[in-house]
């Protein structure tokens, strides 16, 4: 739709990246917010969020990566290319909870408490994320002649009537924000929200992913058994909080 965003003394700025950083920014001082509000140290938050956001990243693009496998393989330069769009923030999450761990623990960050306010900072940059893949073309969805098609283009930047599935998710997206904000103070247990939204997002997830485009191969299965495998461990995650939490 429009991949470079602007073009400033023959600088051009795309607006995949542009979007990722912009929603990056503001999640992580939407989070800041919220840790304040819950008693954490919101410097201390922001400081392990930036230091967990590289490795996020480079999950996050390795994991869309081996879902689309099939477009990178013959071309492998395009996996770091700054222009191309395309980030699972499942992979972000599979590398970041877990190095996280000893993180916050050196940072006296408990690991709950900093999730759920981390969860801000993630549905805040998805929000942001999936206006840059409408604007770039990627994650587009497939051709449809039903009523809630919009003439969109894909990433080779073919327009058709598509199933607009980058604004379904930029809604859902919100929708999990605004439940979140709402269990802000009603949280059953250090970590609720966090994993709430995950289970959430992966139900969200197995239901968009076939109405994506090109995905009759193993770039679904990829991502369809990640969230429910992360689903499993979120569930798991706030079955095992709780008991703590009841103790």
């Amino acid at each position: 739709m429009r991949r470079i965003l602007f073009s400033w003394n023959g600088l051009e700025i795309y607006s995949y990246p542009a979007m990722l950083y912009l929603g990056m920014v503001a999640g992580v001082f939407a989070g800041a917010h919220v840790a304040q509000f819950s008693g954490l140290d919101p410097n201390s938050f922001v400081v392990a969020n930036v230091i967990l956001i590289v490795p996020a990243l480079v999950g996050a693009r390795l994991l869309f990566v081996l879902a689309h496998w099939d477009l990178y393989r013959r071309d492998l330069a395009r996996i770091w290319r700054r222009s191309e769009g395309g980030m699972a923030m499942y992979g972000g999450l599979i590398v970041a909870v877990p190095l996280s761990i000893p993180l916050l623990r050196a940072m006296h960050l408990p690991f709950g408490e900093f999730w759920d306010a981390a969860t801000f900072t993630i549905l805040l940059g998805m929000v942001f994320t999936r206006v840059g893949c409408l604007l770039n073309g990627c994650c587009s969805g497939r051709p449809t002649s039903r009523w809630f098609g919009l003439n969109l283009p894909d990433h080779r930047g073919i327009w058709r009537r598509r199933i607009p599935t980058q604004l379904l998710e930029m809604l859902w997206a919100a929708t999990l924000l605004g439940a979140a904000t709402l269990m802000r103070d009603r949280a059953p247990f250090a970590g609720a929200i966090f994993c709430s939204a995950v289970v959430a997002y992966g139900v969200a997830r197995l239901v968009l992913e076939p109405l994506r485009d090109n995905t009759t191969g193993p770039n679904t299965r990829v991502m369809q058994v990640t969230s429910i495998l992360l689903m499993i461990a979120a569930l798991v995650g706030m079955l095992v909080a709780w008991s703590l939490a009841w103790e």
